[in-house]
């Protein structure tokens, strides 16, 4: 998969992305708005276990965030199941130095585009926290609707926070 966006590039991780990966991702904020499965602080061992994970699914549903050759961040899907099963979640990151430039939001749409032409998805949706108000923006600005507030839904260091839920249909 590869869609060439204004400013970046998605497409299937590689496993020459492990270094740039794992530089990008080693950064506290970063880990402190995911959830507890990433890593911190996250080594190029992680991103090569990353990436031969990922690189074992069917369909693939993991992708990288590139601009120029690098690997600046990731975005996926997570197919549900049973009576969910024509949804997914959508979760992506994106490099401090990064931030702000549009990046997350053309991923998320491009990501979006992509899936609905190529699988067979009713509903995208996203749980970003409550108090992440660009990656909240992103998604509003990416055509995601906010449908309401998951009160005190997650734990994170210790901190019990509230998540958005943002969704987008076909």
């Amino acid at each position: 998969m590869e869609v060439k966006l204004a400013d970046c590039t998605v497409r299937t991780l590689r496993t020459t992305d492990a270094e740039s990966l794992a530089q990008h991702a080693n950064d506290p904020r970063i880990a402190a708005q995911l959830r507890d499965r990433f890593p911190h602080p996250y080594s190029i061992a992680d991103a090569t276990a990353f990436i031969d994970l990922i690189l074992t699914k069917d369909p693939l549903a993991c992708f990288a965030i590139v601009v120029g050759s690098r690997c600046i961040g990731g975005i996926g899907l997570d197919r549900q199941h049973d009576v969910h099963r024509l949804s997914a979640e959508l979760g992506y990151w994106l490099g401090c130095e990064y931030w702000g430039r549009g990046i997350a939001t053309q991923a998320i749409a491009g990501v979006t585009a992509w899936a609905f032409d190529s699988l067979d998805l009713q509903r995208i949706f996203a749980q970003p926290y409550a108090d992440n108000l660009a990656s909240c923006r992103a998604l509003e600005k990416a055509g995601f609707l906010l449908e309401g507030t998951l009160r005190r839904s997650a734990i994170k260091a210790g901190i019990i926070r509230d998540q958005r839920m943002y969704a987008r249909l076909r």
